[in-house]
């Protein structure tokens, strides 16, 4: 389904904590939404608990929320997280993208 390297996970744990959330009770929420130059985008959020439909995923003890419809388009992605000189932030890499405008921010199917 989805995955998140570890270094994703780290970087999720460590914001989580910042905020003070539970890592064993609160998750990275990933959505797809319509927006973006190439018509869907990746949406981040934290959750406190799943929500009813909800597919939940845990990596490395971070607990992760997707809901029914992005689990649609979110079938084999890799979350990862970059930190390089080039920027830093997450990399989506989705093998249902069949394109995506020049920042990465968002994709089509």
């Amino acid at each position: 389904m989805l995955t998140l390297t570890e270094r994703a996970t780290d970087h999720v744990r460590r914001l989580l904590e910042r905020d003070g959330k539970s890592t064993g009770v609160a998750g990275l929420r990933v959505k797809v939404a319509g927006g973006g130059c190439s018509g869907m985008q990746y949406v981040l959020t934290f959750d406190d608990a799943a929500a009813e439909g909800d597919l939940v995923l845990e990596f490395h003890g971070i607990r992760v929320f997707v809901d029914g419809k992005s689990k649609l388009f979110l079938n084999g992605t890799q979350i990862d997280y970059d930190d390089g000189l080039m920027g830093q932030g997450f990399r989506f890499s989705n093998p249902n993208a069949k394109g995506s405008c020049g920042c990465g921010e968002s994709f089509h199917v």
